[in-house]
C-alpha cells in the first residue's frame, strides 16, 4: 500500500478493544483527527474522545448497538481464544448487512492468510467486505513496557523467559500500528491487502534485555527454555492450546521466522517507524 488521499471519510468506525494496546492508540489518534468513533468493550469503558458501548464477542445482544450507524470497524478478535472465526465471522457478516463498508483486521505478522487463530478470518475478509485491510504486525514493543508476561518477569525478577534461542524479531511500536490503522480505516481507498508491520530493526531477546537493562539501570538477562518447558510454563497460565501456539510462534522465532524489517510504516504514514529504544524511553522502560 502506497500513500493516497489522506482526505478522512465521514462516518463512526467502531473500535473493538478500544481499551487495549492498539485500539486505546487508535481510538486518540481518531478523535484528535475529529473523527467519531465508538469504543467498544466488556464495560463500555469511557475513553477520552469516544462513545463508549458494551460489546462481548460470545454476547451477540451486544452487537446491534455497536453497530448501529458505523461505517468502519476495527476488528481485534477474542484475545487467548484459538479458533475466533467462530465469533468474528458472523458478527463481521451482521456487520455488512447493518452497512458497515469497510473493516480492518488486527493479526500478526506470524500468522498468514487461511493460517491458524485469526488467519482463518483473514481469509475470509475479502468476501465479506470489498473494502478491507489485514494487519499484521510483528510482536509489539509494548510487551516489554506494559502488562505482558515479559514485562512482569523484567519487572518482577528481571528474567524475560522465551523459547526464541538466538532468533531476532522486528518489534513494532503499538503507536505505530495505530497510525496505519487511521490510515486504513479512514483514507479514501481501503488497501485491500495485508500489510507487515516491523519497526525499523530486528532485535535478538538478549538485544532486548541489554537495552531495557541500559534504560532502566536495573540488571536485565534473557533465560532461553527448551520449547517443551516454556509451553509447560505458559500452560500454568492460559489455555493450553493457546499455550502451544505461543510456544510455536517462538519455536518459529528461533527458525528466523520474524526476522525481517519493512518499510511499511513509512509507505503508509509518511514518517519511519519508531525504534525499540526510544519507546522504551518515552514509556518509562519497563514500568509502564
Amino acid at each position: 500500500m502506497t500513500r493516497n488521499d489522506p482526505t478522512p471519510l465521514p462516518g463512526t468506525t467502531l473500535v473493538i478493544g478500544a481499551t487495549g494496546t492498539t485500539g486505546s492508540r487508535l481510538c486518540a489518534e481518531l478523535a484528535a483527527a475529529g473523527q467519531a468513533v465508538r469504543a467498544a468493550g466488556r464495560r463500555a469503558t469511557p475513553v477520552a474522545g469516544a462513545e463508549p458501548v458494551a460489546f462481548d464477542w460470545y454476547d451477540a445482544a451486544t452487537h446491534a448497538a455497536a453497530l448501529d450507524g458505523a461505517g468502519r470497524v476495527y476488528v481485534v478478535p477474542p484475545v487467548g481464544d484459538p479458533a475466533p472465526a467462530a465469533v468474528v465471522l458472523p458478527f463481521l457478516r451482521r456487520a455488512r448487512a447493518a452497512g458497515v463498508r469497510r473493516a480492518v483486521l488486527l493479526s500478526a505478522s506470524a500468522i498468514e492468510e487461511g493460517g491458524p487463530a485469526a488467519g482463518q478470518v483473514h481469509a475470509a475478509l475479502p468476501g465479506v467486505f470489498d473494502e478491507w485491510a489485514v494487519l499484521r504486525p510483528s510482536w509489539f514493543m509494548q510487551n516489554f513496557t506494559g502488562g505482558h508476561l515479559h514485562a512482569q518477569g523484567i519487572r518482577s525478577h528481571g528474567v524475560n523467559h522465551t523459547a526464541t534461542g538466538s532468533g531476532r524479531v522486528g518489534f513494532v511500536d503499538a503507536g505505530d500500528i495505530a497510525a496505519v490503522a487511521v490510515r486504513a480505516l479512514t483514507d479514501r481507498h481501503a488497501p485491500n491487502t495485508d500489510l507487515v508491520l516491523t519497526g525499523p530493526e530486528a532485535l535478538g531477546y538478549d538485544d532486548v534485555a541489554a537495552i531495557v537493562a541500559e534504560v532502566t539501570g536495573r540488571p536485565v538477562v534473557h533465560r532461553p527454555l527448551p520449547p517443551e518447558r516454556m509451553r509447560a510454563r505458559l500452560s500454568a497460565l492460559m489455555p493450553e492450546e493457546f499455550a502451544a501456539m505461543l510456544t510455536a510462534m517462538d519455536e518459529a522465532i528461533a527458525a528466523g521466522a520474524e526476522d525481517r524489517v519493512t518499510d511499511t510504516v513509512r509507505a503508509v504514514t509518511g514518517r519511519p517507524a519508531r525504534d525499540f529504544r526510544s519507546v522504551l524511553e518515552r514509556e518509562g522502560g519497563h514500568g509502564g
